[in-house]
């Protein structure tokens, strides 16, 4: 009985696994596909496109390229994080207006195929909207929450496109450049600085800058 128990057990296991290990073997695939072309004449066109698609469905963040491309060529670090903010933006744009032209008709195939989209979240992040507004566009932007996530929200709930357009601007050009001054200042070294510690600033950060607009909030 113990036996059939524990096999039991392995075979849910294997069974919950299974799919995650296809999904990080799936994910490691796409992240070397994406570092290759730094190597390659059309960095800076790839580079453009992933800021661009990664803002609106792809799952790959564009730090991993302009990492890349950085290290290479630290001297055209600042033109390459203008371009990667540039693209992000423009693509979060697009995301805007899948949100607000053709959600309705498009959910389902997001929910399916994109990472990190269900409904539950979803609605989460609606959630999220009506209570924060624009600050929560920011810290999507700044941060490594998955940036589509909100600008299809964006879209969906009929945020000022001036205020949206402002606020993903500010947020991905922060990012980038930090990037970029970090690749500047620190060299090879900022590899595994940005590795181990940036997600962990970005998130203090965010923390500290979602609790003053409560503050701001709650002091009006």
């Amino acid at each position: 009985m113990e036996e059939s128990t524990r096999e039991s057990s392995t075979e849910q296991r294997a069974t919950l696994t299974s799919p995650l290990r296809a999904l990080g073997r799936l994910t490691r695939r796409l992240y070397d596909w994406v570092l290759h072309w730094a190597a390659t004449p059309y960095g800076m066109v790839a580079l453009a496109i992933l800021a661009f698609a990664e803002a609106s469905f792809f799952p790959i963040p564009p730090d991993v390229l302009l990492i890349a491309m950085c290290l290479g060529t630290p001297k055209r670090a600042w033109r390459i994080a203008l371009l990667c903010s540039i693209a992000s933006v423009v693509g979060g744009l697009a995301g805007y207006g899948i949100g607000y032209l053709a959600w309705g008709h498009v959910d389902h195939y997001f929910y399916a195929w994109v990472p990190g989209f269900s409904a539950e979240t979803f609605g989460s992040v609606q959630e999220l909207y009506r209570q924060w507004g624009i600050p929560i566009v920011f810290t999507a932007g700044f941060s490594p929450i998955p940036y589509k996530l909100f600008t299809i929200t964006s879209g969906v709930m009929e945020l000022s496109l001036a205020q949206f357009l402002l606020a993903s601007a500010v947020s991905r050009s922060a990012r980038f450049f930090l990037v970029a001054w970090l690749i500047v200042r620190f060299g090879d070294h900022a590899r595994s600085i940005i590795d181990r510690y940036f997600n962990w600033l970005v998130l203090a950060f965010c923390v500290l800058l979602i609790g003053g607009f409560a503050a701001i909030k709650w002091a009006l």
